[in-house]
């Protein structure tokens, strides 16, 4: 119970009061006082990769934004208990009931096994969290084959009280049976019905109708027994399964990406509701699309970018976490190299700031009202552009001593994880290993830029750019980025 003494520790002194936190919840689509089912502990549930691939920087937006989350509410004097969940298996290709499970094209693709790719990619993604300053010893990442009997646990449960039928595919759940589904969102079950993304099935009784276990088919790379015969879960039961054993059949939050609003998640509240008779979920958090050029990233677009890709390009990891923190998380964020240069010249400022502040202070704090302004803003609902402008006007503001700024510094860096107290000893403008003649090139074009020398300035940049690095600038100065990988 080691999460329990974390509790006492910060109750220590008298009852826990938290302060007022408001959150957007998409269940009512209102912005709501933020209280948790008991004193001091918050339960958070993410909904985590599926590991055939790599995640690219679309997914990884999800995980900064629950981590940004969890930062508020640890900084509030909570204890959060967090999950994010591994699937590798059950999720079919198109995210609905018919296809091949993506376990299996990876698997297919790489001339390996689902358990191979599986522990590759879930590697991966727990390092590029940990890259973007993301607290993984605090959150478990439990994966759906360790979770199976619970699965049928939980599809057994529905069957019995009448919500599942079997039929020769699988176990399917009715949903005619629970009529709140489609609540999240304020999805019409006739509107469902008629969705691209559900698939009629000539044995289902209704088109929405979802499996909670389908029935082996020849070739099957992972299958297991239950009482309906060989087979495996689907993908919605494994989210409900691995929260109630981790987390407790009532949780107060629960988020993921906009695009699992109208399927993934209300069926995960139609089985889990349908299973206790209780509340699922208090609050569902959900964070709009990050978009190049007005489309999703999306590996079936073929416009998927990922954070090695950026780190070769010559960024630090946390440029895209700056990134993301400058638009709110309901906010659709188009990205570009472009957009990343400019996140990167302001992050390199911000740190460059937060060492002079943390020499004229001595890293002393005090407290200030802007600082009081700066949790005021996050605690509505994670106004992360309006906790930036609050900590760029204070620390270039003459009005606030050093200490207060140092202050200021100590609630953003346990707020926004930008490294800001200690920040990385090196310059994220600068291309690693940039060949002389290039830094050369990019001296010259300096000058003729000063010079109002423009024409020699935009043909200097068109040779940089062909000698395979690109230049953009910035209001505090230049930033070199390599054009290939």
């Amino acid at each position: 119970m080691h999460w329990l003494s974390n509790i006492f520790k910060k109750m220590r002194g008298g009852v826990h009061r938290p302060p007022r936190i408001f959150f957007t919840n998409t269940l009512s689509g209102q912005k709501e006082l933020f209280v948790s089912q008991k004193p001091g502990l918050v339960t958070l549930y993410s909904c985590g990769p599926t590991v055939y691939g790599s995640a690219h920087i679309g997914n990884l937006r999800a995980y900064v934004f629950s981590d940004s989350l969890a930062r508020v509410l640890d900084a509030a004097g909570y204890h959060v208990r967090r999950v994010i969940n591994i699937t590798d298996v059950g999720h079919l290709a198109g995210d609905g009931d018919t296809g091949e499970d993506k376990m299996a094209i990876g698997a297919a693709r790489e001339k390996s096994t689902p358990q191979a790719i599986a522990d590759r990619y879930t590697r991966e993604f727990v390092d590029d969290l940990s890259e973007l300053n993301i607290d993984i010893k605090n959150i478990q990442f439990p994966r759906a084959t360790d979770y199976i009997r619970e699965q049928i646990a939980l599809a057994k449960t529905l069957e019995e009280k009448g919500f599942a039928y079997h039929i020769k595919n699988g176990l399917a759940f009715d949903t005619s049976r629970f009529p709140a589904y489609g609540k999240l969102g304020k999805i019409d079950l006739i509107t469902q019905r008629a969705g691209a993304r559900v698939e009629a099935d000539p044995e289902k009784r209704h088109p929405a109708d979802f499996w909670l276990w389908r029935s082996a088919k020849p070739g099957d790379l992972q299958q297991w027994d239950s009482p309906w015969g060989r087979g495996n879960p689907g993908w919605h039961i494994e989210c409900s399964a691995m929260s109630r054993t981790l987390l407790g059949q009532e949780i107060d939050i629960h988020t993921g990406g906009e695009d699992h609003i109208a399927t993934h998640h209300n069926n995960e509240i139609a089985q889990s509701e349908a299973a206790s008779g209780r509340i699922f979920v208090h609050y569902w958090m959900h964070n709009a699309f990050l978009t190049i050029g007005n489309q999703k990233i999306s590996k079936s677009l073929q416009n998927d970018i990922y954070l090695k890709d950026i780190v070769a390009k010559g960024f630090h990891p946390l440029v895209l976490r700056y990134f993301y923190l400058q638009a709110h998380y309901r906010t659709p964020l188009s990205f570009s190299w472009e957009a990343l240069a400019g996140a990167a010249i302001a992050l390199d400022r911000l740190w460059k700031l937060s060492r002079d502040v943390a020499r004229e202070s001595t890293r002393k704090s005090a407290s200030s009202e802007t600082r009081n302004r700066f949790l005021a803003v996050l605690r509505d609902d994670l106004a992360t552009p309006q906790a930036l402008s609050c900590l760029w006007d204070s620390l270039k503001s003459e009005e606030y001593a050093p200490e207060e700024k140092w202050g200021l510094l100590e609630d953003a860096d346990a707020h926004l994880g930008l490294s800001l107290l200690e920040p990385p000893e090196l310059d994220i403008l600068t291309v690693k290993d940039t060949p002389k003649e290039i830094c050369d090139l990019l001296a010259r074009r300096e000058a003729a830029r000063a010079s109002k020398d423009f024409e020699e300035a935009d043909r200097i940049r068109n040779t940089i750019l062909n000698s395979g690095y690109r230049v953009d600038d910035g209001p505090n100065g230049p930033v070199l980025t390599r054009t290939a990988f």
